[in-house]
């Protein structure tokens, strides 16, 4: 397993994942602390997230409609492209995981917003399931 750094998004992915429950509620529940509110609501890493629990890719969450609204999410789009990416190579680093993401869903030069933190520590600590 690579060893990676990722942000506060990312831990919380994993605490929230190891939480287990509903994952709205769980994510909330491990980004609580954080110390400001917009820290605690920034939607690009919680949708990556979710969209990820949403197809079913989290392990020990069940699939189901985790999103208030139905229309697509990028986000997960995003999160669900890195998985099939890291399947391919499980040794990118956030920057080439996040590069080639932006290739292959034709982003141009769009950044990321901590979706590849969320995505790199659950796969990193082996809580994505295929």
């Amino acid at each position: 397993m690579k060893t990676s750094i990722y942000n506060k998004y990312g831990l919380a992915a994993k605490e929230a994942t190891l939480m287990g429950g509903n994952p709205v509620e769980s994510w909330e529940m491990a980004v609580k602390d954080f110390d400001s509110e917009s820290a605690k609501i920034k939607g690009c890493p919680k949708n990556a997230f979710l969209g990820l629990c949403e197809d079913g890719l989290v392990k020990d969450i069940k699939p189901g409609s985790y999103f208030i609204r139905k229309n697509e999410n990028l986000n997960k789009k995003y999160a669900i492209k890195a998985v099939e990416l890291l399947d391919l190579d499980s040794n990118l680093s956030k920057n080439e995981l996040w590069e080639k993401v932006r290739e292959e869903l034709s982003l141009g030069e769009l950044r990321h917003n901590s979706q590849m933190d969320v995505v790199l520590a659950l796969w990193n600590e082996r809580l994505i399931v295929k």
